[in-house]
């Protein structure tokens, strides 16, 4: 099926998680392009001023206050963007919480809530946009993870979420292509980006979050979802490292695994007593902010992702990272047997 996606200054575009990190980030990048946005979140005050900006910069945008756990908040933002704009051509599910903290030190309301927020509101947004666009064509753009394909200590409930993001998105992309519907599905594949995601994040550890590396700064993800709003993807990793751990997971399962439970935690945890602990798993948090506070390195550009929005260079860009994966591969392996 060909699928033509317009440009971004003849496009509405709905975002959910609009009001802090890579919803902010993408927000406005994409009215820099000129084009129309939807913006939802749960947090009322930041969404308002977050309009309020983008109008004064000449941007047209609408605010919903939505929770996308309920699928009826999902179906008023689409709603809205009907009635606004008549329609839309791109829908971002990016809303996400998380959890940091031992798969059994978790409560079943917080695995359902964050459940409810990270898989359920994906589903609900892309089968209301699936719907709304199969007779107009356009793209339904799900953040996923680097943990859609690898699982973590620490934010296994998270990497769960993440991985059944992966598998419904799949199972939709089929289930639309064969219904040859002009629909683009694209799954984005972020590592760690410098967002307030450890402060919004329920904490069960009594140390300060952060984010293992490598960090990336989030105009990375808004420039790759911005470039899947107009070019069918099927994935988009942000970061070589994101690519990397991918190959090593499924190259190297068992290496993942000893990395994983010799340094994953540490690396999740700064060495310093907790300060947020609720987060904004049931309420939301102090948004308006695109970035976070990351104390460690933070590379603002993926030059690996660059490459793989220019398709003259895609093939040799992903034939090195895999090469070098097979070679760090290799070397490990030589390691464990002497």
């Amino acid at each position: 099926m060909n699928i033509s996606l317009k440009p971004l200054r003849d496009q509405v575009i709905v975002i959910t998680g609009a009001s802090s990190g890579i919803g902010l980030a993408t927000a406005r990048a994409a009215a820099r392009k000129g084009a129309k946005l939807v913006l939802a979140a749960r947090n009322k005050e930041a969404l308002a001023e977050i309009e309020n900006q983008l109008k004064q910069s000449g941007t047209e945008a609408i605010h919903l206050v939505a929770d996308v756990g309920r699928r009826e908040d999902v179906k008023r933002i689409a709603d809205a963007a009907v009635e606004r704009f008549g329609g839309f051509d791109t829908w971002v599910n990016n809303a996400g919480v998380s959890i940091y903290g031992k798969l059994a030190d978790v409560s079943d309301e917080d695995s359902h809530r964050l459940f409810d927020t990270n898989f359920w509101g994906v589903v609900s947004g892309s089968l209301i946009a699936a719907e709304h666009l199969r007779s107009r064509g356009g793209a339904i753009i799900n953040l996923g993870s680097e943990l859609s394909d690898v699982a973590i200590p620490l934010q296994g409930m998270y990497s769960a979420s993440k991985h059944a993001v992966k598998g419904f998105t799949e199972a939709l992309r089929v289930e639309l292509e064969e219904d040859k519907s002009p629909v683009s599905v694209t799954l984005i594949k972020p590592a760690g980006i410098n967002t307030p995601y450890p402060d919004h994040a329920k904490n069960y550890t009594d140390k300060a979050l952060t984010l293992p590396p490598p960090v990336y700064e989030p105009e990375e993800v808004a420039a790759a979802i911005l470039h899947a709003a107009q070019h069918p993807e099927r994935d988009m990793y942000i970061g070589s490292g994101s690519k990397m751990m991918s190959s090593l997971n499924k190259y190297a399962p068992s290496l993942v695994d000893w990395v994983n439970k010799k340094f994953m935690t540490n690396l999740q945890l700064r060495d310093e007593p907790a300060k947020h602990k609720d987060g904004s798993l049931h309420q939301h948090g102090e948004d308006g902010h695109v970035h976070g506070n990351h104390k460690g390195h933070v590379m603002k550009k993926s030059l690996y992702t660059r490459a793989t929005m220019n398709p003259v260079i895609t093939g040799a860009v992903v034939a090195a990272a895999s090469a070098a994966a097979v070679a760090l591969i290799g070397k490990n392996k030589r390691k464990n047997y002497k």
